[in-house]
């Protein structure tokens, strides 16, 4: 099964999943950690641009909470030049997506044609071992529909697997958070954020190639109808990989 063409449906505008995680405490820092912004915002953009319908949903559902330094107006001015997030935060329609999300086992993956999985601080914690997660995403994968991840939402694919028990990433060319950009914030706020690092991680991992790009920079690979994105400047170029393997 494919997701470029919808022969029953030709008129229907695509439909896209986008997972975000819900609100959790950072057992190494103690912060308050959620989705970042510009990794939901970013892709929003791209694929409402395109005409596609999107569903933001969350594991439990409800309310998420942004990462501090993703607030486009964080006092730390962190992301003060992303407009995009700013502009979504300001919409009250917009901003009601992320108020009030679907709860991720309610949805159908069979509803929609491709998967988003938004990354930020939390999925370090949310996602790497939700069987719930790593069951969506393996759905959307083995349907053959295009099943982007970024950033830390990439954890999951150290331990999601097919219905076979083989890691989604057997054979497969991904990228995630390099841990050069670890360390680098790691350096910025004096301390280890991370309880592990996807880059090392990914490396121990036999039959699989890791690979990252310039430190915060944008990089996204799609490997057959998976796509990966490196970090948090890496969400609209996962997202029209996306568009891309849609075709539409």
């Amino acid at each position: 099964m494919t997701a470029t063409i919808d022969v029953l449906h030709p008129e229907r505008p695509k439909r896209v999943l986008v997972v975000a995680s819900n609100p959790s405490i950072s057992e190494r820092t103690g912060w308050p950690i959620g989705f970042w912004w510009a990794e939901l915002t970013h892709p929003y953009w791209e694929f409402t641009e395109r005409g596609y319908e999107v569903t933001i949903a969350s594991p439990e559902g409800g309310a998420l909470v942004p990462d501090a330094f993703s607030d486009p107006e964080d006092e730390s001015g962190y992301s003060a030049h992303d407009l995009i997030s700013l502009g979504f935060k300001k919409s009250p329609r917009h901003r009601a997506l992320v108020e009030s999300t679907a709860k991720l086992a309610d949805l159908s993956p069979d509803e929609f044609d491709a998967l988003f999985l938004v990354g930020g601080q939390a999925p370090m914690y949310t996602f790497v071992d939700n069987e719930e997660v790593h069951r969506v995403v393996a759905a959307f994968y083995e349907a053959g529909k295009p099943t982007a991840i970024v950033c830390h939402a990439t954890c999951v694919l150290l331990k999601a697997t097919t219905s076979d028990g083989k890691l989604i990433v057997d054979g497969k060319t991904w990228t995630g958070f390099a841990s050069s950009e670890e360390q680098f914030a790691d350096d910025f706020v004096g301390m280890q954020i991370q309880p592990f690092r996807i880059e090392d991680e990914a490396r121990k991992l036999e039959g699989t190639n890791f690979v990252v790009a310039n430190r915060f920079k944008p990089f996204a690979i799609r490997d057959g109808n998976l796509i990966t994105g490196q970090q948090q400047y890496s969400g609209a170029a996962a997202a029209r990989l996306v568009i891309e393997a849609l075709g539409v």
